[in-house]
């Protein structure tokens, strides 16, 4: 286990940040053997278990054409230290089979569950064939995991008739129950992409104006600090048996954005530091933030290549379904400067303005350009994090934006836009969480200048459950169409957003979830829009 603390106090001593030393540490975690692929130690073959260590379930992400990441975590008592496991290396065999019955097996091998990783497993099976919905599940002693169900992407030069997938973000574990993914798993879904908030930091609230319909576990005093913290979170979450079943129906591609670790973060810098007399210790945050990163790794279907060093872990990656759809998966957290004007909606002005403000930092920037001129996806889809639309929250003057999402980045946004439109890149579609309320949004280069040429449409997907039950209408929805007319619905209500795109057309569906406080609420479509191939502009379904 990395001795964060040590090297925390090593940081302090320099009287700086040193990320290369941070770098240099967490280097450490490559010799785990279940990443080096070689076993250090002896390993556990036949573990008896007093209860299922497979209680957190099992789940498939970033497939390509010839292969898929399947995971799983041992924890027969989730919410114990070290999940109720051994300091040893385990065993854990899998099988992927044609069928859901698995009698015809098609690949199968062993991996180690290390007590470094959490006693996760991430193995990437490989050389299977493009296009193929496959079964498969995992062994250890005299334990047998759920089945679940995967898929391989299509070949890169082919050129599929349809995909279906759904994407969502912030589900708050005590502020709602997750019955968006009861009603998700009756979509017959080839992925889901989740953008963000799986988890929140906070610690139960016994003063909260509404009553949580379940509690946070951990610490009661404080935000997630340790290893075992975020862990414990993340087993928590998993625990959801209704969220459980939708990792086993397909693969998920994730991203995180701020609540996995630190509400508003930025980089090395905590919301905090807005005021000099709460402001973190940048080597404490950094520390905690290898914590944050590290379980998350262990806890997602990712791989070996997101795997973290100390404080930093790539996830922004390219993903393609054909040549129907290329999915861009960015990062608009871990590389962006510090929000302009302070975390809230403040005016534009000359800060937020600031060529040097950026989201995704330099090298993912360049990434995404390139990634972007290489692509041969009828759709470009940007999978991110926090709103793009240049929206005006503030009634009459002055106008307001969020320093948080895009616009504190306004130069940068604009000239993604620009140049987006200048390489005429085709059919780009910006997906977005984070907000806790559905949009639907027409994005130009500057969205204040409603005259000008159409350049994208933005998704933006309400919450599974932060927020309780949310509003289909509310006061101030008359005043904020009219301040933003690039936005062409919007509703403050609970769910997700469901897709099915063919090469002549993109249809987005707002599923909503009127109530998430109590168990089995229904769903319902609260508005639908289709993208036209070739023609940029959202219309109503």
């Amino acid at each position: 286990m990395l001795d964060l603390s040590a090297l925390s106090a090593a940081l302090r001593s320099e009287g700086r940040v040193s990320r290369r030393l941070f770098l240099a540490y967490g280097a450490a975690l490559a010799a785990v053997p279940v990443l080096g692929e070689r076993v250090v130690g002896s390993v556990l073959q036949q573990p008896k278990f007093a209860a299922n260590p497979f209680s957190l379930g099992i789940a498939s992400g970033d497939p390509s054409a010839a292969g898929v990441v399947l995971w799983t975590r041992l924890a027969p008592k989730p919410l114990d230290e070290a999940g109720g496991m051994p300091r040893e290396n385990v065993e854990v065999r899998w099988e992927l089979a044609d069928d859901e019955g698995m009698k015809t097996v098609v690949k199968s091998g062993t991996a180690v569950a290390s007590p470094q990783l959490g006693h996760s497993v991430h193995v990437e099976a490989e050389g299977l064939k493009p296009d193929r919905w496959y079964f498969y599940r995992f062994h250890c002693g005299d334990a047998t995991s759920p089945v679940g169900r995967t898929r391989t992407m299509p070949e890169r030069s082919s050129v599929p008739e349809r995909l279906d997938f759904a994407f969502a973000s912030c589900q708050n574990y005590e502020q709602g129950l997750f019955t968006a993914y009861e009603n998700m798993a009756k979509d017959d879904l080839d992925l889901v992409f989740h953008l963000g908030d799986y988890i929140y930091e906070y610690p139960h609230n016994p003063k909260a104006k509404t009553p949580p319909v379940r509690i946070h576990a951990g610490p009661t005093k404080g935000k997630l600090i340790t290893l075992e913290d975020y862990r414990n979170r993340h087993a928590q979450y998993r625990t959801d048996a209704l969220l459980r079943k939708m990792h086993a129906l397909c693969p998920w591609v994730v991203t995180w954005d701020d609540h996995e670790f630190d509400n508003n973060y930025a980089n090395d810098v905590s919301e905090k530091n807005a005021n000099p007399k709460t402001a973190v210790d940048p080597a404490v945050f950094l520390e905690q933030r290898a914590n944050a990163y590290q379980a998350y790794y262990e806890m997602m279907p990712l791989r070996k290549r997101s795997v973290p060093h100390g404080p930093d872990m790539k996830l922004y990656r390219t993903l393609r379904f054909g040549r129907l759809a290329e999915f861009q998966v960015l990062d608009t957290r871990q590389y962006r400067t510090d929000q302009p004007n302070g975390d809230g909606a403040k005016e534009l002005r000359e800060e937020a303005l600031n060529p040097k403000n950026s989201l995704l930092g330099a090298k993912q920037a360049n990434w995404l350009k390139a990634a972007l001129l290489r692509s041969t996806g009828a759709w470009n889809v940007l999978a991110q994090q926090v709103m793009m639309g240049m929206a005006d929250v503030a009634a009459g003057e002055p106008k307001r934006y969020s320093m948080d999402q895009w616009p504190g980045c306004a130069h940068e946004r604009m000239k993604l836009m620009q140049w987006i439109a200048d390489r005429k890149v085709p059919n780009p579609v910006v997906l977005t969480g984070d907000i806790h309320s559905n949009w639907a949004n027409d994005l130009r280069v500057d969205d204040r200048e409603p005259e000008t040429p159409i350049v994208a449409a933005e998704f933006v997907g309400t919450s599974i459950s932060s927020g309780g039950n949310g509003q289909k209408e509310h006061k101030e929805l008359p005043a904020l169409l009219a301040e933003n007319p690039f936005v062409k619905f919007h509703n403050r209500q609970r769910g997700y957003v469901r897709c099915a795109v063919t090469p002549k057309e993109w249809r987005s569906d707002y599923v909503v979830v009127p109530d998430v406080l109590k168990v089995g609420g229904p769903a319902e479509v609260a508005a639908a829009f289709v993208i036209e191939a070739g023609k940029p502009g959202l219309a109503k379904a």
